[in-house]
């Protein structure tokens, strides 16, 4: 439900990484665009963890969607990271023209080879997440997006459940920016928190959702895996479901998505 996100640590992914094994993480995010496969690859292995308890997630970039690109892609993933399958395969992100069909396809072939034990999609929005599941021969089972408490995702989150697919949540804290939040703070002083484990608790509490954040401080890191321990009551959640915002997007790569549905 917590997992770690791999984004921007560059040269201090391992041993953040190493960091996040030793505090109880076990599901590590990465993708072939973020260039910490390697790094993740080598904390992985020097870790002690058994690998059959270490859920692995990676992605194919949006350059990479037509079949053999995909393969490519997805061979190159798995020679970084050290191992012979990958826990979750994603698409990164959609790109306007993809050849849907066929990269469902792929992202089929991929997982029918043994090269990955799930699949999903990610930053798609509900139209082209129909669509792919129609079209893919194999079921997907998570879509990864942007949530946050300044972000509604009810209408995507809803598709989900619909669907039966997991909703793992990026950009959890939008970038640092509820840290500071009042609303935020308020909550997590009552309950001996940080408003980074009040955010992330308004997630996993949520049915169905995971959230991967990220930090390259390891203190944080492990902060950020303490909230298991503590419930937010409704009202609390209801509360920090209000402070949803037109503008409330950290993450939207120019002519990626058509419309988003929030």
């Amino acid at each position: 439900m917590i997992g770690l996100g791999t984004g921007g640590l560059g040269d201090n992914c391992e041993d953040i990484v190493t960091a996040a094994l030793k505090a109880g993480y076990r599901h590590i995010d990465t993708a072939r665009k973020y260039g910490t496969e390697r790094g993740i690859g080598e904390a992985v292995r020097a870790a002690g963890v058994p690998r059959d308890e270490i859920f692995l997630t990676t992605k194919v970039s949006h350059e990479d969607l037509h079949a053999a690109d995909f393969e490519r892609s997805t061979a190159t993933s798995l020679r970084a990271l050290g191992v012979d399958r990958i826990d979750l395969l994603l698409v990164h992100w959609p790109a306007p023209g993809m050849p849907l069909q066929e990269t469902m396809g792929a992202l089929a072939a991929m997982k029918r080879r043994g090269l990955t034990r799930h699949i999903g999609v990610a930053n798609f929005n509900i139209a082209l997440l129909e669509e792919a599941i129609r079209l893919c021969p194999e079921p997907l089972v998570a879509l990864q997006a942007e949530y946050h408490p300044y972000l509604d995702q009810s209408k995507i989150l809803e598709a989900c459940r619909r669907h039966g697919l997991i909703f793992i949540a990026y950009c959890p804290l939008a970038r640092g920016r509820l840290i500071a939040d009042p609303a935020m703070d308020e909550i997590a002083r009552t309950k001996g928190k940080t408003a980074a484990q009040i955010a992330l608790r308004w997630l996993v509490q949520q049915d169905g959702v995971a959230a991967i954040p990220r930090s390259a401080n390891a203190a944080r890191v492990a902060q950020n895996m303490d909230v298991f321990g503590f419930a937010l009551a409704d009202d609390e959640m209801k509360h920090i479901a209000a402070l949803k915002r037109p503008n409330g997007r950290v993450v939207n790569p120019v002519g990626r998505v058509s419309a988003w549905d929030a």
